[in-house]
């Protein structure tokens, strides 16, 4: 049974949660009656928490405004969402993440975490990449299990495989086993990178392998340890394996066109992009692929990018090209 001091410490993170709680909705949460609820509260004012009394029909008891911030308590995953968001805040450059406020809250929060909680997080953190477009997805992203989140993590920082439930696009479900390289945020959601030893030509090294955490529904430390390759870029790993990924149609373009002119509309998640070399007096040409389901968005991109373009691949792209010109043509015609 939870000793007294516990559970005043309990009512305190239950008032810190915000609003008003009654004394019936306290004394359910706590396992006592009315009268301990009101004892408790004045164990809390005698700490010189700022609590009110709110009287009335629905009246109880809330935090009212001190002179200085009540103790702050934080579960495992409250700890991690609040982290990671100062993480992410810094990585976007967000004021207020970055400033000196920002390093002292994060430093704070870790001092006052128990041991083995700082170290988990402390490993997600150091496991943790963003992509250069870790912008928030336009609709809410599916949010992955924080003990799947916290395992990974660990299992990057020490080298240990881990062994993953997971459920693919198509909804088939297998169990994997990972050396997991790193942890990386993409556009609202996480993805877990690394080798599956179990395929590939070399058992030792196997093939490179991209996980969403979402679609993880367990994840398991196996005995052991791996050698990660010194040079291993998650994030970048991460984007090529979008610019690769299979789709119904494979476009091969040439334009005359710096990097940066067409990254600006093909960014790396959709496309590769190579050098061809100077010609005598066209200038730079690169070499553009990529893969979609669907070609008929290309042509705005096309026009879009305004630059000289040759259709390698496929014919259908340049019927569709043509088409969407007439089409401009047509409208620029109209009085």
């Amino acid at each position: 049974m939870p000793r007294p001091t516990g559970r005043v410490l309990t009512l305190l993170e239950l008032l810190q949660s915000g609003g008003t709680r009654t004394v019936a909705e306290l004394a359910d949460r706590l396992g006592v009656d009315g009268r301990t609820v009101r004892r408790y509260v004045e164990h809390l004012i005698d700490l010189d928490v700022p609590v009110e009394s709110i009287r009335g029909r629905y009246g109880g008891y809330r935090l009212g405004p001190g002179y200085r911030l009540p103790p702050l308590m934080l579960a495992e995953d409250e700890a991690l969402a609040v982290l990671l968001g100062l993480a992410a805040g810094r990585r976007a450059g967000l004021p207020a993440a970055g400033s000196t406020a920002g390093e002292t809250a994060s430093a704070k929060i870790r001092r006052v975490l128990p041991k083995h909680v700082a170290g988990r997080l402390a490993a997600l953190l150091d496991s943790l990449a963003f992509t250069d477009l870790s912008r928030p997805a336009a609709a809410p992203a599916p949010v992955p299990d924080a003990e799947v989140l916290l395992t990974l993590a660990d299992a990057v920082r020490h080298r240990r495989p881990v062994s993953l439930r997971y459920t693919d696009r198509s909804g088939h479900r297998s169990e994997r086993t990972l050396h997991a390289h790193g942890i990386v945020a993409h556009e609202g959601r996480w993805y877990v990178t690394g080798a599956d030893p179990g395929a590939g030509a070399d058992p030792g090294t196997g093939e490179e392998r991209t996980f969403r955490l979402d679609r993880i529904t367990d994840a398991r430390p196996l005995p052991g340890s791996f050698e990660a390759p010194t040079d291993h870029d998650p994030a970048r790993q991460l984007l090529a394996g979008f610019a690769a990924a299979e789709y119904r149609h494979e476009v091969v373009l040439r334009v005359r066109a710096t990097v940066a002119q067409v990254r600006a509309h093909l960014p790396a998640t959709v496309a590769g992009v190579a050098e061809l070399g100077p010609t005598a007096d066209e200038g730079q040409w690169l070499r553009v692929e990529l893969r979609a389901e669907r070609l008929d968005w290309l042509p705005p991109v096309l026009a879009a990018l305004d630059r000289p373009f040759v259709i390698e691949r496929p014919s259908e792209l340049r019927a569709l090209v043509t088409a969407f010109a007439n089409r401009l043509a047509s409208h620029a015609l109209r009085t």
